[in-house]
């Protein structure tokens, strides 16, 4: 049974993803064209889905300042929280869920489509490829 789409066009039920329970680090993998996920500090999976929960954004400003030096990407930030299943995101609408964006020349730190930035903790992310999509706290 399919899911109802938000403004994005994203279903949140019928997509396939990687979920079991563990605190981890995500980002875009730039050679692999995927979401790498990382935890303690080594890659345990790639993946094109990832819904977390409990997500904070992290941005490393030395890494942010070299990437607008050299103009060169380089890992230097990431989402982190814990990994979810799909069961824990049919709970909500999908229209709780807002887009957020990184750009490190444009940006210092993940805004939401407002250009607010997003350095609380919050309840749940759906990560898509380049995409990430966050549910804020009530």
């Amino acid at each position: 049974m399919a899911g109802t789409l938000n403004k994005y066009g994203l279903d949140f039920q019928s997509s396939k993803c990687y979920t079991i329970k563990m605190r981890v680090q995500v980002y875009y993998n730039l050679h692999k064209k995927r979401l790498s996920v990382r935890n303690r500090g080594k890659v345990i999976r790639h993946a094109d889905i990832v819904l977390l929960e409990n997500v904070k954004f992290h941005v490393q400003p030395a890494g942010q300042a070299k990437v607008r030096k050299n103009k060169r990407k380089n890992v230097h930030a990431y989402v982190a929280g814990d990994l979810a299943s799909k069961q824990g995101f049919g709970n909500g609408t999908v229209e709780e869920f807002d887009l957020v964006k990184y750009n490190p020349y444009k940006y210092d730190f993940f805004v939401d489509e407002e250009g607010n930035e997003m350095r609380d903790v919050y309840e749940k992310a759906y990560i898509k490829n380049k995409e990430i999509f966050v549910k804020k706290n009530a």
